[in-house]
């Protein structure tokens, strides 16, 4: 069950950390729209074998950071920080305009580089694991075995695939409706976000 839940977790939290508007997802959405199918799975392949290794190192980090309690206790308010300013930025998004989606040139022989290229780029990627590992684990829900570590970064890597291929495959409809989209996705996530910050401050301070 332990390594179900490793999995899901990883699964979920990637594929919620790219459901808004990015450089990558909307990357996916060219991609599709200009080459079709065969290279949207080829990019989308590209920046999740990127995610393993960056899913790994937040891990490691991770692990040597929550040895130190008074580093854990920190990092539980800098994570309270973050996920209130991530509320308000979400909030903050889900009111800006309708976002055009530029087109530009991806060659198809490209797409698996491209991928990979971007995935390397995205500097947010680590951070962001590095946030959810600490927080499942300062609720008790996250176990560094070597064999949960590795469901939890296929998760990860599987999940940031589903969201890009997703992507690609609804780009048509997106294309057209990426305002309102955006505007419900990052409500919701402003909600999660603040929920979560909500959580953080209890498991803290109670």
């Amino acid at each position: 069950m332990i390594l179900v839940s490793h999995f899901f977790f990883g699964f979920i939290f990637s594929f919620l950390g790219s459901i808004t508007p990015s450089m990558l997802n909307m990357t996916a959405l060219k991609i599709s729209l200009e080459n079709g199918k065969k290279e949207l799975n080829e990019y989308a392949i590209g920046v999740s074998v990127v995610a393993l290794p960056q899913a790994y190192i937040s891990v490691f980090l991770t692990k040597g950071i929550v040895e130190n309690p008074l580093i854990i206790e920190t990092l539980e308010k800098i994570a309270i920080v973050i996920f209130v300013f991530l509320s308000y930025y979400f909030y903050r998004e889900s009111k800006k305009r309708k976002i055009k989606i530029e087109t530009g040139a991806v060659k198809k022989e490209n797409a698996f580089l491209a991928g990979i290229t971007l995935s390397v780029l995205n500097m947010f990627s680590i951070p962001f694991f590095c946030g959810i590992v600490a927080t499942l684990d300062a609720f008790n829900r996250f176990s560094f075995d070597v064999i949960s570590v590795l469901f939890f970064i296929l998760g990860a890597a599987i999940g940031t695939f589903y969201i890009l291929f997703l992507y690609g495959k609804s780009a048509n409809f997106i294309q057209k409706k990426t305002g309102k989209l955006t505007k419900d996705i990052n409500i919701i996530l402003a909600i999660l976000t603040a929920f979560v910050a909500v959580l953080a401050v209890i498991n803290l301070f109670f």
